[in-house]
């Protein structure tokens, strides 16, 4: 049984190219194509932003891999405007070499003050991990076998949104409403996102506390 943190990746983009791309589409609208300068994309787009006009950030994507438990891809995947690729319990067979015949679980930082809530869930995933490896030894298959994995189970997902739904998608998921463990994910992917994207996401604005 392995325990891990969650984490991310954020596939290859270029900042000031998604900036410039979004930039050449929404002057279509204006046909003010002319005044596109060499440093112009920020203003324009940050002016997009402020107005509201946002179906033109439509044009660009951004695609993000995480490793997260699957309580929280379950949230995730209610966004309707993206695409998803993920790790499925219906082909992976856990008690094989590729995933080194264990079961891996992400850990709930918020009991990591609480020894006893943590030994409890411990507990729990040990014997978990202990039943299923008994079922597919007993000749159930992997689809079979997942009926009693929980939400803690480690899975990675690929996520593809444009930058619109990226917005709503902090907005909702970074607030302090939201469940800690989607926070514990989105909060970072906001913060990467604000580093290597200009203008675009400076304007959302998160209480960082978990």
């Amino acid at each position: 049984m392995r325990i891990i943190e969650p984490s991310f990746e954020v596939m290859p983009v270029n900042g000031e190219e998604i900036l410039k791309n979004i930039e050449r589409a929404g002057r279509t609208c204006y046909k003010s194509e002319d005044k596109i300068t060499a440093d112009s994309a920020r203003k324009f787009v940050a002016g997009i932003i402020k107005s509201g006009h946002e179906s033109v950030i439509e044009h660009e994507k951004i695609t993000v891999r995480i490793i997260c438990d699957r309580g929280v891809t379950h949230e995730i995947v209610r966004h309707r405007i993206a695409s998803y690729s993920q790790e499925s319990t219906r082909y992976c067979n856990y008690a094989n070499d590729k995933f080194g015949n264990e079961l891996t679980f992400i850990r709930p930082f918020y009991w990591n003050d609480e020894p006893e809530k943590m030994e409890a869930w411990l507990c729990h995933m040990k014997l978990t991990e202990e039943t299923y490896m008994r079922l597919i030894k007993l000749g159930a298959s992997p689809q079979e076998a997942r009926a009693i994995l929980p939400n803690s189970l480690k899975t990675e997902i690929v996520v593809t949104m444009n930058i619109r739904e990226w917005r709503h998608f902090f907005k909702v998921r970074c607030s302090p409403a939201a469940h800690p463990q989607m926070r514990e994910v989105a909060i970072p992917i906001l913060k990467k996102f604000q580093e290597i994207i200009p203008v675009v996401f400076d304007d959302i604005k998160v209480e960082e506390k978990l």
